[in-house]
């Protein structure tokens, strides 16, 4: 892939979160009013990798995004590759992309989707680690499956309107 060109657009900054996923931090991007971008298609096609950025926002890393996939993008929003690396799934663990989950009470503290919440060992991730909480699959009121993390605009259940700090009250002790 090659380095965006002179003629390619610069991107307004947006500062990634700590333990941010890139779904997440895309959604962001795009939203952010000096850059306005309809669809993580319309990003792609910034850095000539229009399905590539599509899949991440999904959590789809098949092909896993190379270090030049990382170098390329990084160039165009002004972040390090290293940064992007951290918002991926770890190399070598597996992840679950689908169902999206929640920890409440990390949301509460940054409100953001952490890529650690969708990993997969040899048994389902079902706990926050610093939280010693269940995570949420759905959310606890209306029971409807979360959006995946690029939609989260308001930070809040979609359906029912239940933000999603305010999730941690529902979920079971580990």
């Amino acid at each position: 892939m090659n380095q965006p060109d002179e003629d390619t657009p610069r991107l307004g900054y947006v500062e990634p979160l700590e333990h941010e996923s890139i779904s997440h931090y895309l959604g962001r991007l795009r939203r952010f009013k000096a850059n306005s971008l309809p669809s993580a298609y319309s990003l792609g096609q910034l850095v000539k990798r229009e399905g590539a950025l599509a899949r991440w926002e999904k959590l789809y890393f098949n092909p896993f995004p190379s270090g030049e996939d990382l170098r390329t993008v990084g160039a165009l929003i002004r972040v390090a590759p290293a940064k992007l690396a951290e918002m991926l799934p770890a190399k070598g663990t597996t992840h679950q992309p689908r169902p999206i989950k929640l920890c409440g009470a990390c949301y509460a503290e940054t409100p953001c989707h952490q890529i650690s919440w969708q990993v997969k060992s040899m048994k389902e991730v079902i706990g926050c680690d610093r939280h010693q909480l269940r995570l949420l699959s759905t959310c606890p009121q209306c029971k409807k499956p979360f959006p995946i993390p690029a939609l989260w605009v308001e930070g809040k259940c979609k359906n029912c309107s239940l933000a999603f700090a305010k999730m941690a009250r529902f979920q079971r002790a580990l």
